[in-house]
């Protein structure tokens, strides 16, 4: 196995079991950090274990390696086809960004609700106000105007994810992605891990971006969203 096979539960059984929920054969993260959520096996007991995890009504969204099929008790909300790419080039993301005369900034807890407001107008994946507490997020603000952001959410042993890579967009075309995510991969190549992210399919403007800084796809994985409809009874 690749260490990133399954790395939504390897991320909450290793380096990230401290944001966990468990049930069984499933993980999810605290909802106020993420939706996503992971099982050891898509199996029988895997799907069993995740409706004992989000209870009647509740949500969950998962990277499978083939598109979702429909299950008893289940029903799809949303998804995409989402390439898992990589950058194992040591030499990558080396050439400055055109955009470097702008100032990044670390963003926290203070930052938070600007955070949630730009990533629901750009809809780069999952977000919640805890998100933030995952690893390393940057942005840059112009005139107190939080308008790109980009960080680091799943963390597994000798690899870190880059995630919610969005700009506003009345400011797209400055280049301001692209310094985020130079800044990023540098700083995760200079601790020794490896750089991944994933990405939807369609979304052929970033694939491009990511292609230039050094990332290969390594897989095609699916998103789903699913929504259990099953009523639990305690035993």
């Amino acid at each position: 196995m690749h260490p990133l096979d399954n790395v939504i539960w390897t991320a909450l059984t290793t380096r990230q079991s401290e944001f966990a929920e468990s049930f069984a054969h499933a993980r999810r993260f605290v909802r106020e950090v993420t939706s996503l959520s992971a099982f050891h096996y898509p199996n029988d007991e895997g799907y069993e274990s995740l409706a004992g995890l989000v209870g009647t009504g509740g949500t969950a969204g998962l990277f499978l390696t083939a598109p979702y099929t429909p299950r008893r008790g289940w029903s799809y909300v949303a998804g995409a086809p989402m390439p898992e790419m990589i950058c194992d080039n040591s030499g990558a993301a080396a050439t400055p960004s055109p955009a470097s005369q702008v100032s990044i900034v670390e963003l926290g807890r203070t930052d938070s609700p600007d955070m949630v407001e730009l990533a629901a107008l750009t809809k780069p994946g999952p977000f919640a106000t805890r998100t933030h507490e995952l690893g390393t997020y940057l942005g840059i603000r112009i005139d107190g105007k939080l308008v790109a952001m980009a960080g680091e959410r799943l963390k597994i042993p000798g690899h870190t994810e880059i995630s919610a890579v969005c700009t506003h967009p009345d400011y797209l075309g400055r280049g301001y992605a692209r310094l985020l995510m130079t800044e990023l991969v540098q700083r995760i190549l200079s601790r020794g891990e490896i750089p991944f992210l994933h990405v939807r399919q369609d979304n052929v403007r970033a694939i491009e971006l990511y292609q230039r800084l050094g990332f290969r796809e390594r897989v095609l994985l699916h998103y789903a969203v699913i929504r259990n409809q099953q009523v639990l009874t305690e035993s």
